[in-house]
């Protein structure tokens, strides 16, 4: 399995590079100007001179990327558990959350801003509502798609319904838990850049809005490749996490 994985890493490398040279020499045959594409070279110049403020924005949109995270996840997960203790609730519940997921968040950050001001707690909340539907869904379905027999086996020896939940139902649901964070910390940072957009001192989000603005893309796409970079590292970190914490598995869920 390492072996496999280490050919999808250099398989992954080698079409990013491919893509990278393409991209430089599409751009120099073609003599591109800068404010319309720039090449991959000159973004790599940008982020080299500007190491330190990516640097600051990074951790800034990172910060908040993470809290909403961490509020999403624990939203979801505890009303997917009370849904599944309580079944009959699903059915209204389940209609608030896809309201919610339905509503455009660009159109609901403006007004969290006006509300909350322009400090940390607006972006934390787009952040949290933007990742909530995804582990609402994905660890309720885990929860009530444990192995029947199993089930079976917990009531033959008398479990109770908390018991069965401890000690069956949410360990089932881990594998649906990973696959719900790989498709949400991606979605948290978008989150964070789109609620940077409308109001923030600092971040990734509002140095890609103020490059946009000055028609400087060669410092935007720093930013996005920055961002990119960060939404891979962050999953290949979940997927060294869920071998380790799923490991009953012989192959993880993605």
């Amino acid at each position: 399995m390492s072996a496999a994985r280490t050919g999808s890493g250099r398989a992954a490398l080698l079409m990013a590079s491919g893509f990278a040279l393409v991209w430089e020499a599409a751009v120099r045959v073609l003599d591109v100007p800068a404010y319309l594409l720039p090449a991959p070279s000159r973004v790599a110049q940008v982020l080299v001179a500007n190491a330190g403020l990516y640097a600051r924005a990074s951790l800034i949109t990172l910060g908040e990327a993470l809290a909403g995270l961490i509020l999403g996840v624990l939203a979801g997960a505890l009303l997917a558990s009370l849904l599944t203790l309580r079944p009959g609730l699903e059915g209204g519940v389940m209609t608030l959350a896809i309201l919610v997921k339905s509503t455009p968040l660009v159109a609901i950050a403006p007004l969290l801003t006006l509300w909350f001001g322009f400090g940390v707690l607006p972006k934390v909340l787009i952040t949290a509502l933007m990742t909530f539907f995804p582990v609402l869904v994905n660890i309720l379905s885990g929860l009530n798609h444990t192995d029947a027999a199993l089930v079976d086996l917990f009531r033959s020896w008398n479990a109770s319904q908390r018991e069965q939940f401890f000690h069956l139902r949410a360990p089932s649901a881990l594998p649906y838990l990973f696959a719900a964070l790989k498709i949400s910390a991606p979605l948290a940072l978008i989150g964070a850049v789109v609620a940077e957009w409308t109001g923030a001192s600092g971040g990734l989000g509002r140095t890609m809005w103020l490059a946009y603005s000055n028609l400087n893309l060669p410092y935007l796409f720093a930013a996005i490749f920055v961002l990119a970079a960060a939404g891979a590292a962050t999953y290949r970190l979940l997927d060294w996490a869920e071998r380790r914490a799923v490991f009953w598995l012989a192959e993880p869920a993605l």
